[in-house]
């Protein structure tokens, strides 16, 4: 037994450790590399070793660390199953300039390592992982908390981060992780409610190289399971052994869970269960729904990463000021960005993990006793996700954005419907109900799913294509059984309505073969969780004041107001007293150990009277700009100056500035007035100072105001923080994409009160991806990309300027001819469009000289002439980029 005292990194408790049963050998050391990055970034040096785990396997691994040669954390960062060390080697070069010591490795049977795959074996896999933490305490660069064990975090998606879950449970000497789309029980997840999901399942065995790879236990057991259709008492044992969910009471460590909304294979409920478990234990636990999954869709790799990172600075570097996020976020989608016809992405968080089963609301269903048909050989199946299909464009994303691509055969399933909404419902969680199900054989295999029906009755949508299959063990004399349906978070609309449908079949999963009928009647409403504490996060006052009851907002307010006296500043300048914005040489890095930046050497000036439309990219550092401009994180370099002072969290100048930044808190179940009321008495400001019926009138919710803010749509949330935006009409205002949830009347109304609002002499800065819209609303732009400054001023000049002309073609040009175009002399770049190319000079280009010049390339030119759209600006300026 290896007891152990707490530690700074994480909460500890003595458990006995998973030793190696030899010291690690270091059989090769293949290469050692450098790699240089931009910005200035400290060079990391890589080297790859190959480690000998006894028992004739070998692991390929490879060890990372940048700057000095002082002690640092470790990170372990596991791969995806079928993948190897490679598929994270840019993540680990990231952490190592981050401050990490980063080590990496190909798990048995995959890349160039050596052995049979276990599927995290504690004897294999587990072991492995302990034993690559006796090679990393006795490195020079990895901080100890005692001989032997070395400060150390574990990351990795799917199966890599099941590995950093099962290290926790089995080795204390983990003190941090961050798993990803993984599973908590494996069992639960191939054979849900005793289904058998051979889809995957048969995916998983091919990617894992075929059954002969795998360890003989497991290659029979899937053999059995694969042949039979039903998976058996010896199989679930097997994979439970191998689950995070056998060592649930010894993971005490903080654990940042993300788990993808869609994903079939290891749906948000596993990430549910650990969150639970691991938090019964007493450690910290944070959630994170990411908009992606297996099946598909935007992984968020950028923001996953860095939430990661900063974790780790919490948890190992022991940097208590560092933000690791909220206890709970979700990604919701936004919309279409007007630029790309990507699905616009946004956050919603709560200071809290809901789960998935908060605050539920009755929907009564209607609809008779029915019977389903089985076919014999359970063909032709219904379909609703398509395993291994989704990765390239995200199928199963397609449901946020109402297109559905589920199929139900006729006479192959029942279906219960509730009335139409009378508003919009959002979704967040497990729905429940409660069948009748009686078969005409001694087992029924269904598959229940919650469709979103449109007004026509035909249109129906199936978020994120997920179903619960569940078997009816003895069924003939009938049971009533209780149904926990996928956890998602979706909004139906008004006017939509909830449909229950129990199908006999499904693509991904293995019903009997032989024919049967089924009977299926309703015993009870659906329950649908509602969570409406989950919100997007306030910016003009921290989150905090409008999650507290009345009075603790009113004693927040007391707080913030004698923070602001203690707040020290540079003296205001009087030059700049009526210029509303200057930035000056700003910068922001992406932590503080980090020499990689979200925002560097940004300089420009807003003048009264103007509406500025800031651009970029996702990324390009946009949303960081303005919260450094409201204060609410600070500046690594350079300075922000508001009418002439400078910007300071608390700084009383920021009561001349109104915001809507990442969207705006509410307390759910106060009305809109209500509400704004409270968010103006909070601010200390005298009432009459509001301006709240123009505000108000600015809002267009009509009766609405009087209702709870729980039952508001996303579009009348939207509206009612741009209103609290307003509130006192601040003579700089700053809206961080303020028509996301609005419908096209209402946004050409938005466009009207931003102008009006600047023509009064007040100054507006607005970050939109709507480019038409900007075009339409701002006088001035400021484009920005990779968190540098591409390119500022007037709207006219920017998309008028002669160094960006319009090439038509006729026809697309094939990329090395666009190559070429672009190495001309006097061309800054080249940008293809579907007619041609967009082509910017330099300073000392022309059309003159430009055309002979793709006459000699052979371009089939048949029009030249300036561009005059600022989306075609727009991508000139920053090379395609967005």
């Amino acid at each position: 037994m290896d007891l152990r005292l707490p530690r700074p990194g994480g909460i500890r408790r003595s458990r006995r450790l998973l030793a190696a049963a030899a010291a690690v050998v270091v059989l090769a050391a293949a290469g050692t590399w450098t790699a240089v990055a931009s910005d200035d970034a400290p060079a990391v040096r890589g080297t790859d070793r190959v480690m000998d785990m006894g028992g004739g396997v070998r692991l390929d691994t490879s060890y990372f660390t940048a700057g000095s040669d002082g002690r640092r954390p470790a990170v372990l960062l596991g791969h995806g199953f079928g993948g190897s060390k490679d598929d994270v080697r840019a993540q680990a070069e990231d952490l190592a300039r981050d401050g990490y010591a980063v080590l990496t490795w190909s798990a048995r049977g995959f890349g160039d390592s050596t052995g049979k795959v276990g599927i995290n074996d504690p004897q294999g896999e587990v072991a492995d992982v302990s034993r690559l933490l006796d090679w990393l305490a006795t490195q020079p660069q990895v901080q100890l908390d005692k001989k032997g064990d070395p400060r150390v975090g574990m990351a990795g998606g799917s199966y890599g981060g099941a590995i950093a879950l099962l290290a926790a449970g089995h080795d204390d000497r983990v003190d941090a992780i961050a798993p990803a789309i993984t599973y908590w029980n494996l069992a639960d997840a191939l054979f849900p409610n005793g289904v058998f999901k051979k889809l995957w399942a048969g995916i998983f065995v091919n990617s894992g190289g075929g059954c002969a790879n795998f360890e003989t236990q497991l290659c029979e057991m899937y053999d059995r399971v694969a042949e039979s259709g039903v998976p058996d008492d010896r199989a679930r044992a097997l994979l439970d052994e191998r689950s995070p969910s056998a060592v649930a009471d010894s993971i005490d460590v903080p654990t940042l869970l993300l788990q993808g909304q869609t994903d079939s294979l290891f749906p948000l409920g596993q990430a549910d269960a650990a969150a639970k478990a691991i938090r019964a234990n007493g450690a910290p636990v944070d959630v994170d729904w990411i908009a992606g999954g297996h099946d598909g869709g935007d992984m968020e790799t950028a923001r996953v990463q860095q939430r990661v990172t900063s974790w780790f600075d919490r948890y190992l570097k022991d940097d208590r000021g560092v933000d690791t996020g909220p206890a709970f976020r979700v990604t919701r989608t936004g919309g279409v960005d007007s630029t790309d016809g990507q699905a616009t992405l946004r956050g919603a968080d709560s200071d809290s993990y809901p789960g998935l089963e908060s605050d539920t609301r009755d929907f009564a269903l209607t609809g008779r006793e029915q019977r389903v048909t089985n076919p014999a050989g359970a063909n032709p199946p219904a379909v609703s996700a398509l395993p291994g299909l989704g990765a390239g464009g995200g199928l199963a994303s397609l449901a946020s954005l109402g297109v559905g691509i589920s199929l139900d055969f006729p006479g192959q399933f029942a279906s219960f419907e509730s009335a139409p909404l009378a508003e919009d419902l959002r979704v967040t969680g497990s729905p429940t109900a409660t069948v009748h199900v009686r078969s005409t054989s001694d087992d029924a295999v269904l598959f229940a799913k919650v469709y979103d029906v449109g007004p026509d009755g035909r249109q129906q949508v199936l978020p994120s294509q997920l179903v619960t299959p569940f078997r009816v063990e003895d069924a003939k004399a009938g049971k009533d059984v209780t149904l926990t349906l996928p956890a998602i978070d979706y909004e139906v609309q008004q006017g939509h309505t909830l449909r229950l449908v129990l199908s006999s079949t499904d693509l991904g999963y293995a019903s009997p073969a032989a024919p049967a009928t089924y009977t299926v009647s309703l015993k009870g409403d659906l329950s649908v969780p509602t969570a409406p504490g989950v919100t997007t996060a306030a910016a003009a006052l921290p989150a905090w004041v409008w999650w507290m009851p009345i009075s603790g907002a009113v004693i927040a307010a007391l707080l913030l107001l004698t923070a602001r006296r203690r707040t020290s500043a540079p003296a205001p300048d009087p030059a700049l007293a009526e210029v509303p914005l200057q930035i000056t040489d700003l910068g922001k890095r992406y932590s503080k150990a980090s020499d990689r930046y979200a925002v560097k050497d940004l300089s420009f000036r807003v003048e009264k009277g103007q509406v500025l439309g800031l651009l970029g990219p996702n990324g390009a550092g946009k949303t960081t700009t303005l919260r450094m401009l409201m204060g609410l994180i600070t500046p690594d370099q350079g300075e922000i100056r508001v009418f002439g002072h400078a910007i300071r969290p608390g700084a009383t100048v920021l009561s001349r500035v109104g915001s809507f930044v990442e969207g705006a808190g509410f307390l759910p179940h106060l009305s809109g007035r209500e509400n704004l009321e409270l968010y103006w008495a909070a601010t200390g400001r005298p009432a009459d100072g509001s301006h709240i019926e123009e505000a108000l009138e600015i809002a267009g919710l009509g009766d609405a105001l009087a209702r709870a803010v729980r039952t508001y749509s996303q579009g009348m949330r939207q509206r009612l923080a741009i209103a609290q935006a307003m509130l006192g009409l601040p003579d700089l205002l700053i809206l961080d994409e303020p028509t996301n949830g609005l419908d096209p009347p209402q946004i050409r109304e938005m466009r009207e009160v931003l102008i009006r609002y600047a023509a009064a002499g007040r100054t507006v800065i607005v970050s939109s991806h709507l480019l038409a819209e900007v075009e339409q609303s701002c006088t001035h732009l400021v484009v920005m990309d990779r968190g540098r400054l591409v390119q500022a001023g007037p709207v006219a000049e920017i998309i008028g300027s002669g160094d960006t002309l319009l090439v038509g073609t006729g026809k697309p040009l094939d990329g090395p001819l666009v190559e070429k175009v672009a190495a001309l002399p006097g061309v800054l770049s080249a940008v293809r469009t579907d007619d041609g190319l967009l082509v910017r000079l330099t300073a000392d280009g022309s059309a003159a000289d430009l055309v002979p010049e793709l006459v000699r390339l052979e371009v089939p030119v048949e029009s030249v002439g300036p561009n005059r759209r600022l989306e075609d600006a727009f991508l000139t300026l920053i090379g395609g980029s967005a």
